[in-house]
C-alpha cells in the first residue's frame, strides 16, 4: 500500500492505522528482509530496487495465499454473483478486492455493475443483484448494513488556480449523485458561486476532465485516485461532511459465493484493512 500511495501518511488513512504503527511494519520488514525497501524523500517514499523486486514477490504471495484458503475453506463456492458498486469504488478501490476473490474462487462467475448508488438500490431495481455497495448521504452506523463513515473531499489536479475563478468550476456525475448534491448543498449555504462545467456518470471521465484543469470535484477520501490531490483546507471552499457506506446482501445464506464476497469487501473497505 506504500508503494501504491506514495507516502506513509497516505497508507496509514487508507488502512485506518497510525503513521507511526505504519513505519514500524515497514521497518520490522525492511529487518527481516535485510534489505531497504523504501527511500523516504520529505512526504513521499519510493521503492528501492529490492523493494520493487520484494513487491512483486509480495503480491504472488497474497494471491496464493487467497487461492489456497479458498480451496480448502470454501471448495463448494461456485455459481454466478452479480455485484452492483458506484463507478468510483469500481475503479479506485475494488479492483484489487475483487481480482483477489476471484482468484481464489475461480468457479463463481463475477459480474460487476456500475451505476449511481440511487439508481442501484431503487425500488424494483436490487433483485438485478446479489451483492450491492451504496453510498448513504447521512451515516447510520447502527444499521447492519452499515460497513464505514467516510468524509468528502474537494479534489483538483493539484493546483486551486481554479478557486480564484469568480464561479467555482464543478466537475460532477449527473444529478442524483450524493457527491454532486452535498457541493451544491454546501456551496449555496456558503453563498459561495459555482457553474456545472462538465458532468460525467464514470469516475474514469470525471478524472480525465481535472487532469485537464477543467475544475474540480467532490469525492469519498478513500477513492481519491493516486494522481490527483485532495485539497484540505482552503478559505474559498466550506467542509463538506462525511458520508455512509454501507453493503446489502441480497441473499444472506451462509457460506455462498454472496457472503463469501461480502466478507472480502467489508475487510477491504475497513479499517481492519487486510487487502
Amino acid at each position: 500500500m506504500v508503494a501504491e500511495t506514495g507516502g506513509f501518511t497516505q497508507t496509514a488513512e487508507r488502512l485506518g492505522r497510525t503513521q507511526p504503527a505504519i513505519s514500524q511494519q515497514i521497518k520490522k520488514l525492511e529487518e527481516l528482509i535485510g534489505q531497504q525497501l523504501l527511500r523516504r524523500e520529505g512526504p513521499r517514499a519510493e521503492l528501492t530496487p529490492a523493494g520493487r523486486d520484494f513487491l512483486s514477490y509480495a503480491r504472488q504471495i497474497l494471491t496464493l495465499n487467497d487461492q489456497v484458503v479458498g480451496l480448502f475453506e470454501n471448495p463448494g463456492v461456485s455459481g454466478r454473483l452479480r455485484f452492483g458498486i458506484p463507478s468510483e469504488f469500481a475503479v479506485s478501490l475494488l479492483p484489487k478486492i475483487v481480482s483477489r476473490f476471484a482468484k481464489a474462487y475461480p468457479n463463481v462467475l463475477l459480474e460487476v455493475f456500475s451505476d449511481l448508488s440511487r439508481n442501484l438500490v431503487a425500488e424494483g431495481q436490487q433483485k438485478k443483484y446479489d451483492l450491492i455497495l451504496a453510498l448513504q448521504d447521512r451515516p447510520t452506523p447502527t444499521n447492519p448494513e452499515h460497513i464505514k463513515t467516510d468524509e468528502l473531499v474537494w479534489v483538483t489536479s493539484g493546483g486551486v488556480r481554479a478557486l480564484s475563478e469568480e464561479k467555482i468550476p464543478l466537475i460532477a456525475a449527473p444529478d442524483g449523485c450524493i457527491y454532486r448534491q452535498r457541493a451544491l448543498r454546501v456551496l449555496g449555504q456558503a453563498k459561495r458561486p459555482w457553474r456545472i462545467v462538465y458532468t460525467n456518470p464514470d469516475l474514469t471521465g470525471i478524472k480525465a476532465a481535472i487532469e485537464e484543469g477543467m475544475g474540480i470535484t467532490v469525492l469519498a477520501r478513500s477513492t481519491v485516485p493516486e494522481n490527483l490531490s485532495i485539497i484540505e483546507s482552503s478559505p474559498h471552499l466550506p467542509k463538506l461532511g462525511s458520508i455512509g457506506i454501507s453493503l446489502k446482501q441480497i441473499n444472506k445464506t451462509t457460506g455462498n459465493a454472496e457472503q463469501v464476497l461480502a466478507e472480502y469487501v467489508k475487510i477491504g473497505l475497513t479499517k481492519e484493512n487486510r487487502f
